[in-house]
């Protein structure tokens, strides 16, 4: 029997790349747009920054840790990641240091300059989770640990949510990251932000059905049944 390539399959997936790499790309200038902004993050990223104070690792490989803990964690619990997810997980990382290091990003001198720098961070977040969900390849760790929560404890997704962002901004808070009136406005406003986005692209979140690496693998083998 021969291990035969669904090759559309795999044409398709390429094909996706170039837009997923650029969701992840503006997640992460709109993480540190918000980081530049000085006048605070949201709750993961006050959770990372705290870290970052206390350890030698940069934001972009605190975020990457803790993105590969929360996949290893939704596994267990039976969410299994998609390409995208693990994909999240590392270049988001890995772009929000290459893009902190270039010095492209300077905190504003006034308290309008900064909160324009805020808000932008916040619209950029909103259309970058737009194109990496569009490929329909995966959520990203902290979304999947929200969603198998939900299933595991049947419990709505607003408290389960809630309950996550509350405890990484307390231990963030604890470990010095930074909390201030920017933290308010993205809880108030991130929501807004890709709701607009899911709208004016035309993506509708509650009839797409992502593929995960189980599907992924079973669908780019799929031909090798022909052939027997």
């Amino acid at each position: 029997m021969t291990c035969l390539v669904n090759k559309e399959h795999l044409i398709s997936l390429l094909k996706k790349m170039p837009m997923l790499l650029f969701g992840l790309f503006l997640y992460s200038a709109g993480i540190v747009a918000t980081l530049y902004s000085r006048l605070g993050m949201s709750p993961w990223e006050v959770f990372h920054m705290g870290i970052v104070n206390h350890t030698p690792l940069t934001l972009g490989q605190t975020s990457q840790i803790t993105g590969l803990c929360i996949l290893a964690l939704s596994y267990f619990i039976g969410v299994v990641p998609g390409l995208a997810s693990i994909m999240n997980m590392y270049f988001i990382g890995f772009f929000i240091d290459l893009i902190d290091n270039s010095g492209f990003y300077k905190t504003p001198d006034t308290i309008l300059g900064k909160l324009f720098l805020l808000m932008l961070g916040i619209l950029m977040i909103g259309w970058a989770t737009f194109f990496y969900l569009k490929v329909q390849l995966g959520a990203g760790p902290r979304d999947g640990l929200m969603e198998g929560l939900v299933k595991k404890m049947k419990k709505p997704v607003w408290l389960i949510r809630g309950a996550i962002e509350l405890t990484v901004l307390t231990i963030g808070y604890l470990l010095g990251g930074p909390i201030g009136v920017g933290t308010l406005i993205i809880a108030f406003t991130i929501g807004l932000s890709v709701q607009l986005a899911f709208k004016l692209g035309k993506y509708d979140s509650k009839s797409v059905e992502h593929e995960n690496l189980l599907m992924m693998a079973d669908n780019l083998k799929k031909k090798q049944e022909e052939h027997i």
